[in-house]
């Protein structure tokens, strides 16, 4: 096969499952590592797929799809829809809802495009994108852009916040103190594998958080300990 044949045959695959490994298309074509990702950086170099490590991504259409978001998208995906759509049925018309940066959180962005009579106040400049062209009110906090997240941070972000005050908020893994201090109902949104790691310590305590919305996968465990805390449990 032909460098051009295989490189077309790999963006058709690409087009196709939204993602390509080395590893897999060295077998698929027969040929080496060193040669597929030598096409895949040709192909890359042309604009047209981005690569990540062990393989390659689409080509990104703006600065908004960022490889490492689409990601972490992908990862217990239909955990986070059903997590979302518990989250959603929490919202009423005319609320305040701050909405976290994180991947959970943009999928409870994407179930209140449908809502009319929203103000949603957010630190995650994607999910500001997500709701563009909607008839919700959308404040972004301002700050200082943390590339990785596509989330606003520091000083500035904290100072918005404290001006405004909010019915509901849904948070990720992390808490945002300046969040917490200014919502009515603070609701943690993750999967069930983001219980047990260190980063979770920061949302255990009852002074933080009303509820947390997870999946089955949560041990009975973890789910005592948050019942134990004061901490309302909601599995999706």
């Amino acid at each position: 096969m032909l460098n051009e044949e295989r490189r077309r045959a790999i963006l058709e695959s690409l087009n196709r499952d939204g993602r390509v490994l080395v590893l897999d298309l060295a077998k698929r074509f027969e040929t080496s590592q060193v040669t597929i990702r030598k096409d895949l950086e040709v192909l890359h170099a042309q604009g047209l797929v981005h690569r990540t490590h062990g393989g390659a991504l689409p080509a990104r259409e703006g600065a908004l799809e960022d490889p490492t978001l689409r990601e972490k998208e992908k990862l217990h995906h239909k955990e986070k829809l059903r997590i979302a759509a518990a989250a959603a049925r929490m919202v009423q018309e005319g609320q305040v809802v701050i909405l976290d940066s994180g991947t959970t959180t943009s999928e409870i962005a994407k179930a209140l495009r449908s809502f009319r009579n929203l103000t949603i106040v957010t630190n995650a400049v994607n999910i500001a994108a997500e709701l563009s062209g909607t008839s919700l009110e959308v404040i972004l906090t301002g700050g200082m852009l943390r590339k990785n997240s596509f989330s606003l941070v520091g000083p500035i972000a904290e100072e918005t916040l404290h001006r405004l005050n909010a019915d509901l908020l849904f948070l990720g893994a992390k808490v945002n103190r300046a969040m917490v201090e200014v919502a009515k109902r603070k609701i943690a949104v993750c999967d069930a594998s983001k219980f047990g790691r260190r980063s979770l310590s920061l949302i255990v305590p009852p002074s933080a958080l009303d509820e947390v919305i997870t999946d089955r996968g949560i041990s009975q465990a973890d789910s005592r300990a948050l019942r134990k805390a004061g901490i309302e449990v909601t599995i999706a």
